[in-house]
């Protein structure tokens, strides 16, 4: 069943198939266990829960569980069924998934070609997630919209949805055409009735990033046949989780985050058994690339666990999209010589691959000699993003 989310009464059906409960006590160091009865034993695979070289290892043993298009889906099936019992999502309540969201508007700034409207969402009653609406300047017909989740930058100047380099990408994406809605990580930003380190925050955090697809969906103004999902760090994590369970994502595009040996440092990444329970493991490539036939890039730097995505990880992807024969569906980009963030050479290599999957207009953000511009994006200060401008900003939520 590709679609395990888009129907939640079919969801429901299936959770109610779901092996025995898992409870998670975390422990504090990358690999705890813990016993969920007399037989069975689940690991959380957290960090660098691998080698290097036994990362490589793993990814051939994988490899020879299927040998085509219809086995991987098999397999992949596996996977998101996994992440769907391992973070609980087919516990959360089904009136959780049918409460009517309510849209709080804040100010919204008029900018050169876009607009920005700051604006909660009532997820469930007394939970919110804020964040900034980036739309076009005109809207003609239905248009693509593209979820984009922020990472673990926890500095005041340069600290989570108001970094500069989100208000780049999401502009860039309204004066392309689409809709792009930047969000705060749960307990970051302006969400101060959550504690991002919980121990129960992948899924909290999940269960927020499908709801935000429940209200990007109710715009009338949304073709929600084209609907994107691009992240870096833990953004880059909630965008491979989210588009393997639900199948409203056609384009995903995690940045510097996809590794076959780490697993992802904090609570809302790997706190849950997503990976490993039972005999069943699998890894953050094989998650990333459970939305193929679908289009997916893959971006990664060398200065970080993706450094090795040249020889390990774009070589196993690019096989399961050769045996659907949909080779021109992925896409990847390596920056050797660059660090980990979402940095201008990052964008420029995800702008086209948005805006020819999702029907972009790419020339919109390309100068008189058809190079990237991003000139026209005024950088906003966090004030001016708030939804509520007299909170105080959630810092430093996570201890590392």
């Amino acid at each position: 069943m590709k679609n395990v989310l888009k129907n939640h009464t079919g969801f429901y059906q299936l959770a109610k198939l779901s092996v025995l409960a898992v409870f998670v006590l975390f422990l504090s160091s990358c690999c705890s266990e813990t016993k969920t009865d007399e037989t069975e034993t689940v690991e959380l695979c957290q960090s660098d829960y691998l080698t290097e070289a036994e990362a490589v290892q793993k990814l051939n043993e994988y490899s020879k569980l299927y040998s085509n298009a219809e086995e991987w889906e098999l397999r992949a099936d596996k996977i998101r069924k996994n992440i769907i019992q391992g973070a609980e999502i087919d516990k959360i309540p089904s009136e959780d998934f049918t409460y009517p969201i309510k849209v709080v508007h804040g100010a919204t700034n008029e900018m050169n070609g876009y607009s920005v409207e700051n604006i909660a969402l009532e997820i469930r009653p007394g939970h919110f997630v804020t964040g900034n609406l980036y739309l076009p300047e005109t809207i003609s017909g239905k248009i693509p919209a593209i979820l984009c989740p922020h990472g673990h930058w926890s500095d005041l100047d340069n600290y989570g949805r108001f970094r500069e380099d989100m208000q780049y990408r999401c502009a860039s994406f309204a004066k392309m055409g689409a809709v792009a809605f930047a969000y705060d990580m749960l307990g970051y930003g302006e969400d101060i009735g959550h504690i991002h380190f919980d121990e129960r925050a992948l899924n909290l955090q999940t269960y927020n990033g499908l709801r935000i697809l429940d209200f990007i969906h109710s715009l009338d103004y949304v073709d929600t046949d084209r609907i994107g999902i691009t992240g870096a760090s833990g953004g880059g994590t909630q965008s491979f989780v989210l588009a393997a369970i639900d199948d409203r994502i056609d384009v995903s595009a995690p940045v510097v985050m996809v590794s076959a040996y780490f697993f992802g440092g904090c609570n809302c990444e790997s706190g849950m058994p997503i990976h490993k329970k039972g005999d069943f493991e699998t890894n953050n490539v094989e998650i990333a690339a459970s939305i193929a036939p679908k289009p997916l890039m893959l971006v990664a730097d060398g200065d970080d666990w993706t450094k090795n995505s040249p020889t390990v990880e774009f070589p196993y992807v690019a096989n399961i999209y050769k045996m659907f024969g949909a080779e021109d569906n992925f896409d990847h980009a390596y920056f050797g010589d660059e660090v980990h963030n979402y940095g201008p050479s990052k964008r420029n290599a995800v702008y086209p691959f948005m805006a020819k999957h999702l029907k972009l207009n790419y020339q919109n953000i390309l100068d008189s000699t058809g190079i990237v511009s991003e000139d026209f994006v005024v950088l906003l200060d966090t004030t001016a993003l708030k939804v509520y401008p007299e909170r105080s900003l959630v810092l430093k939520p996570t201890p590392w």
